[in-house]
Parts: structure tokens; sequence; C-alpha cells
């Protein structure tokens, strides 16, 4: 090596110790280079699933990126001592003027540390809601949901949020200690109907659409969810009564998978709609005007206004 670097510093006019440099940073990313693509031969010859080999992949290029920036830092500032000055007068430098970069950086750490939501998770973050698809240094990025489509349904958007909103956002995670989510779907009909009748219908309705656990399923989700003091007592479907002021109100509520909100609510109100054309004793309440035409002293009624 020392008659190589010789001749390039007779070549070239640039000192012998910069080519050494140079030399030993070429062979420290190759050796990295090299290290991190059998690990993953490895890892991807025994893991068979798309999400493990992303962990795998993330995991060891971290890795190899922290070992990287210490080898080269030894190569070109030399010595232990060196590194700390390096990395001290490095880091005062990027509080004073990378303040955002670095507070991303806090917050990468806070994702890796504290783990509020992993890949796949269901995420909230301010008014950014999705499916977490990946966790970067600097930012993560969510698979939109909403915006401008009126459902818990993917808008094909991919967002990308900085992760430094992590310390100044709310934050709601759909995953976090429990697997499902509650809904609720809501019926109005008018004073006259057989409001007993109804309830009957929608609590059958419900029923069938609610999610079904088994009773290990049931321990499971107890048990995970008293670990984030999170307490469901009973996971029943149920119907509530409450009066508006055009009519009854019953409220499904129920148990939902996560992804099938939107489904759920669907298949809910197509069967709602089936039972109650079959009857003649339940219909739906509507804004309606009652007002009397003066001359004749007649009540007369106009739907589709409110009074």
């Amino acid at each position: 090596m020392r008659r190589v670097t010789q001749w390039l510093e007779n070549a070239s006019g640039v000192t012998a110790e910069f080519y050494e440099h140079l030399l030993l940073t070429l062979a420290v990313v190759a050796g990295l280079w090299l290290l991190s693509t059998l690990i993953l031969a490895v890892a991807f010859k025994r893991e068979k699933d798309i999400i493990k080999k992303y962990q795998w992949r993330k995991f060891t290029n971290y890795i190899i990126t922290g070992i990287g920036i210490i080898l080269l830092v030894n190569v070109w500032f030399g010595g232990l001592r060196s590194i700390a000055t390096f990395l001290g007068l490095l880091s005062a430098g990027l509080v004073l003027a990378l303040r955002e970069p670095v507070l991303n950086m806090a917050g990468w750490f806070l994702i890796i540390w504290k783990r509020p939501f992993r890949i796949g998770d269901r995420v909230q973050i301010g008014t950014y809601a999705g499916d977490v698809i990946d966790i970067r240094l600097f930012q993560f990025s969510l698979n939109e949901i909403r915006g401008w489509v009126d459902a818990d349904q993917p808008t094909g958007r991919v967002i990308n949020v900085p992760n430094g909103r992590l310390f100044s956002e709310p934050q709601a995670n759909y995953n976090y200690g429990f697997p499902f989510i509650w809904n609720e779907v809501s019926v109005t009909i008018t004073f006259e109907s057989n409001w007993n009748r109804a309830k009957a219908m929608l609590a059958e309705v419900v029923n069938r659409h609610t999610e079904k656990l088994s009773e290990q399923a049931l321990q499971q989700v107890k048990q995970r969810s008293q670990q984030h003091l999170i307490f469901y007592e009973n996971f029943d479907p149920q119907v509530y009564t409450d009066v508006r002021e055009n009519g009854v109100r019953l409220t499904m509520r129920y148990l939902c998978s996560i992804m099938r909100r939107r489904q759920s609510e669907h298949d809910i109100w197509e069967d709602v709609l089936a039972a109650f054309a079959t009857t003649s004793d339940i219909h739906f309440a509507y804004p309606t005007t009652r007002f009397y035409h003066s001359s004749e002293g007649q009540e007369m009624q106009r739907p589709g206004t409110v009074t």
C-alpha cells in the first residue's frame, strides 16, 4: 500500500496519508457491504415472512451504518480521543444549526425504544391517519386513509411524517393493546314506529356482523388489554336507545376488525334496509315541516325541511 500511495503522491501532489485514508475507506465500505449482504442472505434463507425480511433489512442497515461511521471516523481522525472530540463538536454544531433533523433523530430513537407503533399499525398523528409502512431515521411513512375518502380506506397517497412530530402532536394507535375497534351505527325511526320490534331486528343484524371471538381469543384479548390498563368485560354487541327531536335513535355498538370498518357498515346497512322493508310499522325518521293554511285552517306537511 505504501508504494501505491507514494506513487500517487508523486503523480498528483496530494499527500500519501490522504491516499492511505482513502484506500482504507474503500476497504471498510466494501467489507461492510459484503458483511451486510452475507447477513441478509442468511436471514432471508431462513425467513419467509415479508415483514420479518423487512425488519431484518432495516436492522442490518442501522447496525452496518453505525459501525461504518465509527470506523471511518477512526480512519480519518484517528484514535478514540479524536472520535470523542469529533462527536462532541459535531453534536454541538448539530444542535445549533440543525435543530429539526436532530429532533427527528430523537423521534426515531423514541420509536425504536418506546415502540409507540410498529410497521403495519394503523395510527393517527395530528390530522393524518394511515397504516405505517416504513420507519426511517428522519421520518416515517403512512399509507393514508380518509383524506377525501369518507371511510377508513386508503386514498392511494403515501404521507411522510417527520419523526419530530411525535413530541408535539397527539398520537392514536388503532392496534395498541387491543386488536379490534368498537364501531357504532345509528338508525333513527319515527315516534309512531314499533321501536321494540326495530330494536330486536337491529340486535339480530348486528349479531351477524360482529367479530366472533373464540374463548381462547377472548382470554388473550383480555390479558393483552390488562397489560396496558385497558379493561373490557363484555365483547357482545349492544343496541342502545335514546330519543332525538325527530324520533327514536337506536345505536348498534359492535366489535369490528380494524381493516373492515367500512365493509361491516355496508353489510349492516343492507341488512337493515332489507329487514325494515318487510314491515309496515317501522319507518325511518327524516326532517319535516308542518304548517297551516291560514284561510282553510288545514294542517299540511311537507317532507325535506326542518321546523
